[in-house]
């Protein structure tokens, strides 16, 4: 495996901290570290970054493309030692008054091709929202866009991630892995990100855990990247049993 991330919600600075030096204790093979950029909290994901970057220098800020201002520079445009970003396209905020724009995710990527070249450019890949040939094809319009890596959405069916490997072979990638807790969280991923279940999916902390196990082999033996979404869950019940998978 070559690349380890654990999504963090960003909150604040104190509970974003506290996050951090947890997954020191439980799970210290995580090397990277993925910000959301979520409307409902103050702190923007690449303001993150000079709080995570003491303990976690490799941080991955999402950026919402319909929030970026064509008039104004691109976040983290001041940031030196900021190296990487996933673009990513945001869903409509719930408040109206806020202010979005008419942007394509290929639209800020070669804005940041051409204006902050050096920073590796992610993209977003979902197998749920779109039909595969649909996928596929923005996964070809992002890469040629400057999208040279992509974060899937979380992926929670062992069939489904050996059929997006297989399509996405050649591709730098991030498999995303999250632990569905309860109906109400089985609920949230059916309506709001269009997620098909498995006809023997539990949603229980145990079965997450043995899934992601036997998922994190597969990835391991490909020699690909993960990143860990732990909603709703602690994280030290969460990582701690996954530490298995790489002794």
């Amino acid at each position: 495996m070559t690349r380890i991330s654990i999504e963090l919600i960003p909150r604040d600075k104190d509970s974003l901290t506290l996050d951090m030096n947890n997954i020191k204790e439980y799970f210290s093979v995580a090397d990277t570290i993925n910000i959301p950029d979520l409307m409902r909290f103050p702190l923007r994901s690449w303001e993150t970054f000079d709080i995570t970057y003491p303990l976690y220098p490799n941080t991955i800020p999402h950026i919402r493309a319909i929030d970026i201002d064509p008039n104004a520079p691109l976040p983290g445009y001041n940031q030196s030692n900021l190296k990487e970003i996933l673009v990513i396209q945001g869903d409509p905020p719930a408040d109206l008054h806020k202010v979005t724009y008419p942007n394509t995710t290929e639209m800020i990527l070669r804005r940041y091709q051409k204006e902050l070249p050096h920073l590796t450019l992610y993209a977003a890949f979902d197998p749920y929202r779109r039909s595969p040939k649909e996928e596929l094809e923005h996964i070809q319009s992002k890469e040629a866009a400057g999208a040279t890596g992509f974060f899937t959405q979380p992926i929670f069916d062992e069939k489904m991630l050996e059929l997006c490997m297989d399509w996405l072979h050649d591709k730098n990638v991030f498999w995303g892995l999250s632990p569905v807790v309860g109906p109400k969280s089985k609920s949230y991923w059916e309506v709001t990100n269009r997620v098909i279940f498995p006809h023997h999916f539990e949603p229980t902390l145990e079965a997450n855990i043995a899934f992601a196990k036997r998922a994190l082999q597969l990835i391991k033996q490909t020699n690909s990247n993960t990143y860990l979404m732990p909603l709703r869950v602690k994280l030290e019940k969460y990582l701690p049993p996954l530490m298995d998978v790489f002794l």
